[in-house]
């Protein structure tokens, strides 16, 4: 291969869903309605916690923080794809796709540390009840949350600066519609070994632990609502649960089902990642809202005029002085 094209480009080329040009008209519009709703439901509940005092609790706060991941992600990925599904040109700039590989990575891995977190959280509520605002007090809630955030963005680093040193061959396209660590590896002309020995390392701390974690925090969760008195007790704490649940089933579902299949076709690692990158983002919202009585009821709060006016009052005296 001729030396010229062992570097790093100036641009990528994103195939996308080409291999599919009948579903790139239909997929376009999907993905638009899906953005809008993704900015709108997790925005929403970002700023719902923070006009509602009733929502200022450990739970709300690392939904909130969900909900910023989703933002992120979807900011990062979603407006690429669409341009790429919209026009002829499917080209992304080196640093469009260097930022997506530092963000997607840094994202991914703060969000299974960040769903292992709220399990701990539910445990305790549940488990440990008495004690609950001692041990999630406001303080804890926030090292916890930036320890989830600072491993997501350590291994955001290590995986930009190993992948960055790789010399990359051939054309320079990705058959993707954004750029992701495995996909430029395709690209190495170098030994990749030291990348995909890191990949398979750091699953650990951010596939499997979390994982464990999780089981071993909702069977802890499970025997303590068994053993609930009333069945209002038990429909109560599962509700609280529930959401939660389902947030962790959609999010590491799809992941061990894709992970366990080492010869998965590139198409099937595609829709994955459009099911992480668009789909769960709106997905979080939903279910955190519809499922969500305390939610609910504070959207309605929010939306009575007098309620609003009451609340508007309540803070000019604090911004006059």
């Amino acid at each position: 291969m001729e030396r010229e094209n062992v570097s790093f480009p100036s641009t990528f080329v994103l195939l996308g869903f080409a291999e599919f040009p009948w579903l790139e008209m239909p997929l376009s519009a999907v993905v638009l309605l899906a953005y809008l709703l993704a900015l709108v439901g997790n925005g929403s509940i970002i700023l719902l916690s923070l006009l509602d005092p009733r929502l200022q609790t450990p739970m709300y706060f690392f939904l909130d923080n969900l909900s910023l991941l989703d933002l992120t992600v979807t900011c990062t990925t979603v407006p690429q794809l669409l341009a790429n599904l919209w026009g002829p040109d499917k080209t992304i700039a080196a640093w469009g796709c260097v930022t997506q590989v530092c963000i997607f990575s840094c994202t991914s891995c703060t969000e299974c540390i960040l769903l292992a977190v709220m399990a701990i959280d539910r445990y305790v509520a549940i488990c440990r009840p008495l004690r609950y605002t001692l041990l999630m007090r406001p303080w804890v809630c926030v090292q916890m949350a930036a320890a989830c955030w600072c491993s997501g963005l350590a291994n955001a680093l290590l995986q930009a600066t190993l992948t960055l040193q790789l010399p990359l061959c051939g054309t320079h396209t990705l058959d993707h519609f954004f750029c992701e660590v495995p996909v430029l590896l395709r690209l190495a002309c170098g030994d990749t070994t030291a990348n995909e020995l890191a990949l398979t390392l750091l699953s650990v701390p951010f596939g499997v632990a979390p994982v464990l974690l999780v089981l071993v925090s909702y069977t802890f969760i499970a025997r303590a609502v068994l053993k609930l008195p009333s069945a209002e007790g038990r429909r109560k704490a599962l509700s609280t649960c529930s959401s939660h649940l389902l947030v962790i089933t959609l999010y590491f579902g799809p992941g061990m089902y894709l992970y366990l299949q080492p010869s998965a076709k590139s198409s099937q690692a595609k829709f994955m990642s459009f099911f992480y990158c668009v789909i769960t983002p709106v997905l979080n919202p939903l279910i955190y809202t519809l499922r969500n009585k305390d939610v609910r009821t504070a959207w309605k709060r929010i939306l009575q005029p007098q309620h609003g006016l009451t609340s508007l009052k309540a803070r000019l005296p604090l911004c006059v002085s």
